[in-house]
């Protein structure tokens, strides 16, 4: 069985976390059709799989969720959708507000309000840089205009303000609705850090790390295995609180999987996107007619490629299809 080197928190001391974000989340993926356009019956079937998954969430327009590349109209209506599908299944949802432009960011999150969701996430401006006030007055703006809702800060490491712990812990302080962060995690010091800093936000980490990150005290993922298999990923999650070396073990397996078979196409000049990579597990998964395309300019894997790895995912990851 694989191992960590710091000790991890024993499952049977945790509490329930009482914060509306934990576990795993799933993101609606957007079936792509040849013009281009969202496949809308193939989402309803998307979306009819996920809550019946047993994951802890769903969740929209993230970055495999092209949330830049949606109209306004389509963002309007994805939304209305997943919240019809969660609802009556009293399925949390949480519904991303992101764009690169603060004003229309701003403006989704004021049409979306009225859906109730579970709380929002949103992303800083993404072509400048923010310095520390213009960072605290946005997400302050923002908290506002969600009506009292929790809020997920989207910080990726491409962001174009990447922040530090203490930078988090003045965001937590100053704008108490923002419950968590979506985030690369980091050692063992970082983890002290966001502890001493900002003991208030749920850590949400890439779902192929979320073993050691919930032994290190990250809360769960807005999960990229959950697109490889919602139902495994959410059996996953389980596994952490009760065989914390197992989970660690399948987590291995499941970061070998991506190491040979994912990120090579992810670098050098025909680099393709984290949606691509998203859509290429889900495809390879096969429990929902995703495809692989992602929408232009961005280029796709070949569903070929997907087909190919289903049997390799399945022999090195039996657990995640059972």
């Amino acid at each position: 069985m694989t191992t960590i080197a710091s000790a991890p928190i024993p499952a049977a001391s945790r509490a329930p976390d009482p914060r509306p974000f934990h576990g795993t989340w799933a993101t609606v993926l957007l079936p792509i059709d040849e013009n281009d356009q969202i496949a809308r019956e193939k989402l309803n079937g998307q979306l009819k799989h996920l809550v019946s998954s047993g994951i802890q969430g769903i969740y929209t327009n993230g970055t495999a969720g092209e949330f830049e590349m949606q109209t306004e109209g389509e963002f309007d209506w994805l939304t209305e959708c997943v919240a019809a599908a969660c609802k009556p299944a009293r399925m949390r949802f949480q519904i991303g507000v992101s764009h690169t432009s603060p004003t229309v960011l701003i403006s989704r999150l004021r049409r979306a309000c009225r859906l109730d969701p579970t709380g929002f996430q949103f992303i800083l401006p993404a072509w400048s840089a923010l310095n520390d006030d213009e960072v605290l007055d946005f997400c302050k703006a923002v908290a506002d205009e969600a009506l009292g809702k929790p809020l997920v800060l989207y910080s990726p490491p491409h962001a174009k303000r990447v922040l530090d712990p203490v930078m988090f812990g003045r965001i937590a302080h100053a704008v108490p609705s923002i419950k968590a962060v979506k985030l690369v995690d980091g050692d063992e010091s970082w983890y002290a850090q966001m502890q001493e800093h900002a003991p208030s936000l749920a850590l949400f980490v890439p779902g192929h790390q979320l073993a050691t990150g919930y032994s290190r005290g990250a809360a769960g993922s807005f999960s990229n295995v959950a697109a490889l298999s919602p139902r495994g990923a959410a059996r996953w999650f389980e596994q952490m609180k009760t065989d914390l070396p197992a989970a660690l073990d399948l987590e291995k397996r499941i970061r070998a999987f991506q190491a040979a078979h994912v990120h090579p196409r992810m670098k050098g000049p025909s680099t393709l996107s984290n949606q691509a990579a998203d859509k290429l597990m889900a495809s390879v998964g096969n429990w929902a007619d995703v495809g692989t395309r992602v929408r232009w300019p961005y280029h796709s894997f070949d569903q070929s490629y997907a087909e190919q790895l289903r049997p390799i995912a399945r022999q090195m990851m039996p657990e995640l299809f059972a």
